[in-house]
């Protein structure tokens, strides 16, 4: 018992030393090609990132904890490489789709790759269940807010960019089943001017997107 609160404590001491300077650590690279007081639109670059499935979790908030617990393994040398890895930003939770535009199926959580590492990711260990995920270049449509990211305001931040893109040229421009995204920025600990978006693919070939399917872990 004792080993395992042990093991806890520095599993929660060393997140906050990975992830206390956000600003500091690598982040994917995009492009803002459109921009208005509710949303933007990013082009993000093709790039890797690791994923870890949490299939037929329905709540927000423990699948992120499920697979950011196991990408947190990867990266501290839980890979055939013995690798460790500098943490980057965001953690980014997909909803997978279900019956309806905000229903879900279950999530997977992703960490994006540092440049040094883009090329030839680390193997991870088989019992972790992640793998390499590859982010193709296409646009996404943002809304940033702040606060904690929890399972009723996600979904409330979800709907708002939807109210915000129907009310726009690009309302027609998310594909048939698409998801939605949760990207997080800071540590656990941080309580005031946290940072955190909602993202929603689109297809937008009038910025210079290019056409963009579901994304499938």
């Amino acid at each position: 018992m004792m080993a395992t609160k042990k093991r806890a404590g520095v599993f929660v001491v060393n997140l906050v030393c990975l992830v206390a300077f956000c600003s500091a650590i690598e982040t994917p690279q995009y492009t803002v090609v459109h921009k208005e007081s509710e949303f933007e639109i990013r082009l993000y670059r093709d790039s890797v990132w690791m994923s870890a499935p949490a299939a037929l979790q329905l709540s927000f908030q423990k699948a992120t904890w499920n697979g950011f617990h196991r990408l947190f393994q990867f990266i501290q040398g839980a890979n055939l490489n013995f690798s460790r890895i500098p943490m980057t930003a965001p953690v980014l939770t997909t909803m997978v789709p279900g019956a309806g535009p905000l229903e879900s199926q279950g999530y997977y959580v992703s960490l994006y790759l540092p440049v040094k590492f883009q090329a030839t990711p680390p193997l991870p260990l088989p019992e972790l269940n992640i793998k390499p995920h590859k982010f193709i270049s296409h646009c996404v449509a943002v809304r940033e807010f702040s606060g904690f990211a929890k399972d009723d305001k996600v979904v409330k931040e979800a709907q708002k960019l939807a109210t915000s893109l129907s009310r726009s040229p690009w309302a027609d421009s998310t594909p048939s089943e698409s998801s939605y995204s949760i990207a997080q920025y800071d540590a656990p600990f941080k309580i005031v001017k946290r940072r955190n978006e909602v993202w929603v693919d689109i297809d937008a070939p009038d910025l210079g997107c290019k056409s963009v399917a579901v994304a499938a872990y």
